[in-house]
């Protein structure tokens, strides 16, 4: 066999190999489920910087799993006992390439010490809803537990 009948095969096999495992994991991803969301790292300049995914909430985190990523595990976590909302709006400027007017834009800020980041995300009326209710669901951080 040549040089470059056998480099072929291999980027083939290489190409073959990454349309499976993006198969799979989008597969995953619709079949366990999740809330549409969209995400970006604040700061951010205009419309840049947004990704595409599905949240999965899991007891106190909120998993982002970006549907371009390759990643078996969540691209972000969000803790819900160091969440903060921020700010709320609506799209503006290039945002509605990938937006509609529909969409409702948090600005949140994970405050807990592993992390403290900020974020940006937007969601459409539904997991709106399912977002802030997971996150007033927390308990209260003036709630502890006494032992006796």
């Amino acid at each position: 066999m040549s040089a470059s009948m056998f480099l072929m095969v291999a980027v083939i096999g290489v190409l073959l190999t990454v349309v499976v495992a993006l198969s799979y994991r989008l597969w995953k991803l619709r079949q366990v489920g999740g809330t549409a969301a969209i995400l970006r790292d604040v700061p951010a300049i205009g419309g840049h910087g947004w990704r595409h995914g599905v949240m999965r909430y899991r007891g106190g985190e909120a998993g982002f799993y970006r549907l371009s990523s390759f990643r078996w595990w969540p691209d972000r976590t969000l803790s819900r006992r160091g969440l903060e909302i921020v700010s709320r709006r609506t799209p503006r400027g290039d945002e509605f390439d990938i937006m509609t007017e529909e969409i409702v834009v948090l600005e949140l800020r994970d405050s807990s010490p592993e992390r403290r980041r900020g974020y940006e995300i937007a969601l459409d009326r539904g997991a709106l809803t399912a977002f802030l209710s997971w996150v007033e669901s927390r308990p209260s951080p003036r709630a502890r537990r006494r032992s006796f």
